[in-house]
């Protein structure tokens, strides 16, 4: 199973800038491609929603490398997560837009805070983002994320995403995992007090998930940001106030 591809991208951007959140100023375009020899039916909605999906516009125009920064832009504004001079770890970071605000909003950038990146695909370098790439779920993932990050972190970022067969029990079953061994390793690696978010679906966090969160974690809620496209069963727990390991 994969660590996840990481967040929708809009392809590679420069360096962060103007992250207010406040409205796109992106005009609704409608666009309709023709359908090409060769195009699947599939490729051929995902190319047009792309085109007229102001958030992937946003992104180009303001140099975030991917549509899914307005996500995490969102929850922050409300939850006030990333703080100047926090160590953060980001799981499934590709194509690094959420790895770009992370290093802006702790000053990792300007050597005050640290973060650590991991995705199984590559991604070109970021100012103040540590990376490695290498499958989350590879069994040197754990002990090589901890040596990088150096001791523990205030915030774990996961917008993972498994790989999926289309057959429904198999891939909710993937999800859980994936989201288990997220919050599982949070749980490790966060010092008292520190935060977990984290992609999930409608119906992929029942059970020992949420169980063990609300077990660590002062507050566990969902969220689904404007971002989010609403016609996707795409979601995020949040959970802060970690309690502290409970293990040792």
């Amino acid at each position: 199973m994969s660590g996840g591809t990481g967040k929708g991208g809009s392809g590679k951007g420069g360096g962060s800038k103007n992250s207010s959140g406040r409205g796109s100023g992106a005009r609704e375009m409608n666009v309709r491609l023709k359908t090409a020899r060769g195009r699947t039916h599939s490729s051929q909605l995902w190319l047009e929603r792309q085109l007229n999906d102001p958030y992937v516009a946003r992104a180009k125009r303001e140099g975030y490398r991917s549509r899914a920064i307005y996500k995490l832009l969102e929850i922050d504004e409300k939850a006030k997560l990333l703080k100047s001079g926090q160590r953060v770890l980001d799981l499934g970071a590709a194509p690094g837009g959420w790895s770009q605000l992370a290093a802006e909003r702790t000053e990792s950038v300007n050597g005050k805070g640290k973060v650590v990146a991991i995705d199984l695909l590559h991604i070109d370098p970021i100012p103040g983002v540590d990376f490695v790439q290498l499958d989350f779920m590879d069994d040197a993932a754990p002990d090589l994320l901890k040596a990088m990050l150096g001791g523990q972190v205030d915030l774990v970022l996961s917008d993972m995403a498994a790989n999926t067969v289309g057959h429904r029990a198999t891939d909710h079953l993937r999800i859980v995992a994936l989201v288990e061994a997220a919050a599982h390793f949070a749980i490790e690696v966060l010092a008292p007090g520190g935060a977990f978010l984290a992609k999930v679906f409608q119906g992929g966090t029942e059970g020992e998930v949420l169980t063990l969160l609300k077990r660590d974690f002062a507050v566990v809620k969902h969220i689904k940001p404007a971002a989010s496209r609403s016609a996707s069963s795409e979601m995020y727990v949040l959970a802060t106030g970690f309690r502290g390991n409970t293990d040792e």
